[in-house]
């Protein structure tokens, strides 16, 4: 006779949540934080309402930052020290995983035996850490890359850097490595099965999803009215980090054609750029002003720090248009945020921003970086009322399609099954 013991899993009790390289209480759209920062905390807040507890583990980056930080009921920040007390290069963080992942082994350490049910690692430097801790406490190790360096450096703006050979390896170990491998769209899923060999089995689509309490429709005239911009401006508006792969240039050099077609917008035109200097753009910080002065549209360019919250939510509805020009990206979740405001979108028809942007219905999508195709599309949506207002209706009705919640169950679903297929699980003892 055969008896098996199988340990049901639902959910987990308690996560721990690897972000080596940024935390989740930067501010988007400043050093490497951005829609990956959203993502972690967004996701955290939501397990710890459905009662999961979570511990973000995060690199500190000041002297001055305490151990532990509670982000929301239910969700703890943990700064692992590891390096300098200053911010770091992701190129230089390689050398300080080895730091981290005893910090992190630590923390365990003084726990209770199976103090987490769970490893959630994102982006690469972080599933190396997720990989070791996934051995050290017997428990899955689900990963989220976010980006990957074999499908970035295959579409990478003119003049930047690629990414390295040691990225690539590492990539290609935690796909190896990982229990269950979490995209944000079947392209991608499609990318780590046909470019890294991830088994099928183990790739999980869970689209990421939008704050719709907080991004909704709201007056443009005052939200104009609060940034001082005139009530008939036509705007255009980037938010996001100042880098080649977010590609803002895409967007002055679309303006600077509108102009030549039609000199008698410049009086009306406004171009805000929200973001600051990221990645491969701290190189040359100021590259983005002084290609405003050279395409002769500094004058209608105003430049903003990078903006949270209610802030961000009035450049989206401050704008006619916002522009998602990026030369790659896994999802998208400046575009999601635009439209959930009432805001069309036009962006390149890269990644995951095909499924971000409902092409025709909630904006426009761009299948070229040419100043041309970008002026047309542009021009298409801020330049014509009835086609705007048409797409505004489409771009709130397609971001409701979208939602933290059900992004954090459809999480919380991948969890348990990871769970009940990880080795030890089920034990069957013949009698």
């Amino acid at each position: 006779m055969t008896i098996s013991w199988y340990r049901a899993a639902t959910r987990p009790r308690r996560i721990a949540v690897l972000s080596v390289h940024t935390s989740p209480l930067e501010q988007p759209g400043t050093n490497d934080a951005g829609g990956m920062n959203v993502y972690v905390s967004q996701t955290a807040v939501e397990m710890a309402r459905r009662g999961v507890a979570v511990e973000v583990f995060t690199r500190a980056t000041s002297s001055d930052q305490p151990p532990v930080v509670e982000l929301a009921p239910g969700v703890t920040v943990r700064h692992i020290p590891a390096g300098p007390f200053e911010p770091l290069q992701r190129g230089e963080l390689p050398s300080q995983l080895c730091a981290f992942t005893s910090g992190v082994l630590r923390t365990e350490a003084f726990q209770e035996p199976g103090y987490y049910d769970l490893v959630h690692s994102h982006y690469w430097l972080s599933g190396q850490v997720g990989w070791l801790a996934r051995e050290r406490w017997g428990v899955p190790l689900v990963h989220t890359a976010h980006t990957l360096a074999k499908v970035k450096n295959a579409a990478l703006a003119d003049g930047d850097t690629p990414e390295p050979r040691t990225r690539v390896i590492g990539e290609e170990q935690v796909v190896a490595e990982a229990d269950r491998l979490v995209v944000n769209t079947e392209v991608e899923a499609d990318q780590l099965v046909r470019l890294y060999g991830a088994a099928p089995r183990a790739v999980r689509t869970v689209s990421p999803g939008v704050d719709l309490a907080r991004f909704r429709p709201g007056s443009r005239a005052r939200a104009r009215a609060a940034l001082g911009l005139p009530g008939d401006a036509v705007v255009l508006a980037f938010a996001g980090r100042i880098q080649p792969l977010k590609a803002p240039d895409v967007l002055l050099h679309a303006a600077a054609r509108l102009l030549e077609r039609e000199p008698a917008l410049r009086r009306r035109l406004v171009v805000l750029i929200a973001g600051g200097p990221s990645g491969t753009g701290l190189e040359q910080p100021s590259s983005l002003r002084e290609l405003a002065e050279r395409l002769g549209v500094s004058d209608v360019t105003r430049f903003l720090p990078p903006q949270g919250g209610d802030d961000l939510v009035g450049v989206y509805r401050a704008a006619d248009v916002v522009a998602v020009p990026s030369h790659n990206e896994s999802f998208g979740l400046v575009a999601l945020e635009a439209q959930a405001c009432g805001t069309p979108v036009v962006a390149a028809g890269v990644g995951g921003l095909p499924v971000a942007v409902d092409h025709e219905r909630s904006g426009l999508l761009v299948p070229t970086h040419a100043a041309d195709d970008w002026a047309d599309a542009l021009a298409r949506v801020a330049l014509r009322p009835g086609v705007r207002e048409a797409l505004a209706r489409g771009a709130v009705e397609h971001a409701r399609r979208f939602s933290w919640a059900r992004t954090t169950d459809a999480l919380l679903e991948t969890y348990a099954e990871a769970t009940r297929a990880f080795p030890g699980v089920g034990l069957e003892v013949a009698v």
